[in-house]
């Protein structure tokens, strides 16, 4: 019995030993307050060695903003240009493609009368001359959708064409791809994942990954799901992920990992703070960090200089902080 007793204790304190011994890796804050407002719902690239944000949103009855910046340390910031032509820069899609800067859909005037979602897209290779390479794609207007850059083509999946004054007839399950921007091909109507906004999507393993987002107004609605597909009209379900259903999440690939970062959630009201990363987008494990951003939702995110990186968004209040993450080269998933 003695010798049961020092074996389960001996057990126990080896447990509590591994998992005071594991690992955190802390973000580090690059800046308190970026050179532009604090702002969400933001455009964001990585474009010729350059941080790249664009519009996004202010309050609920401003018109969204237009101006354009970049840096290329993530704490000095430039105004590139105070009042691009678009004007749907309100949760719009944004992807570097043909050596480009694209800005496309979105949503315009907030709650104010007058609002609207946008099918235009546009280009633009200094941030200062955009040019329109159609004022109505195939796609119907819409804001908030999924946008990846797969086999040389543009990619929209999914999104939302009503955002606060919307029903589930908003929600789109559709995908459409365009070698040029201008000419878009339906490549299926409906894809194998519910209807839904304020997805996540990346490329990664050779194939486009969609996952979370749902509905905000006026029927809350949020998944966990992750699907994949190699060719936009076949997905396949690969899983239901540990991570709380969200909205409004960032999602990148880092170190040959999906990332889902931060997000909202409803019932009760929630921002995360929180970052999840997987490999095969079935198995999830939650980066531990000490030191980390605040909680929040539709900030910007990007992969830069070797690392991952987060600016802005709705941290309560609205945040233009920038922060970032090392992970060495052979840190192979935390494992």
């Amino acid at each position: 019995m003695l010798r049961y007793v020092l074996a389960v204790t001996a057990a126990g304190l080896l447990t509590t030993t591994a998992s005071a011994q594991e690992k955190t890796y802390d973000w580090v804050k690059v800046t308190d307050k970026a050179g532009w407002k604090p702002r969400d719902s933001q455009g964001e690239l990585v474009y010729r060695n350059q941080l790249w944000i664009f519009g996004g949103w202010f309050q609920s009855f401003e018109a969204p903003p237009r101006d354009v910046w970049n840096s290329a340390d993530g704490k000095a910031w430039k105004l590139v240009e105070k009042q691009a032509p678009w004007i749907h820069s309100d949760l719009p899609m944004s992807v570097v493609h043909d050596d480009k800067m694209w800005i496309m859909g979105g949503w315009y005037n907030g709650r104010l009368p007058g609002h609207s979602a946008s099918n235009q897209v546009w280009w633009s290779t200094d941030g200062v001359k955009w040019e329109q390479a159609t004022k109505s794609a195939g796609w119907s207007p819409r804001l908030a959708a999924g946008a990846v850059v797969f086999k040389n083509r543009i990619w929209i999946l999914g999104g939302i064409e009503n955002y606060y004054f919307g029903d589930d007839k908003s929600l789109k399950n559709d995908v459409w791809s365009s070698a040029d921007g201008k000419d878009w091909k339906l490549e299926t109507a409906s894809a194998g994942w519910s209807p839904r906004g304020y997805l996540g999507a990346v490329v990664h393993a050779g194939k486009m990954w969609v996952f979370g987002g749902g509905n905000y107004v006026p029927k809350y609605k949020a998944f966990n799901d992750v699907w994949c597909s190699s060719d936009g009209v076949k997905w396949e379900k690969v899983a239901d992920a540990p991570w709380s259903p969200r909205l409004w999440f960032s999602a990148e690939v880092y170190r040959d990992q999906m990332w889902v970062l931060g997000g909202w959630s409803n019932n009760p009201s929630k921002n995360w703070g929180d970052a999840w990363h997987s490999a095969d987008g079935k198995t999830w494990k939650q980066l531990k960090s000490d030191v980390c951003w605040k909680a929040r939702h539709e900030h910007s995110a990007f992969v830069f200089q070797d690392k991952l990186w987060i600016a802005g968004g709705h941290a309560t209040p609205l945040s233009s902080e920038i922060w970032s993450l090392h992970l060495s080269k052979d840190w192979a998933g935390g494992k």
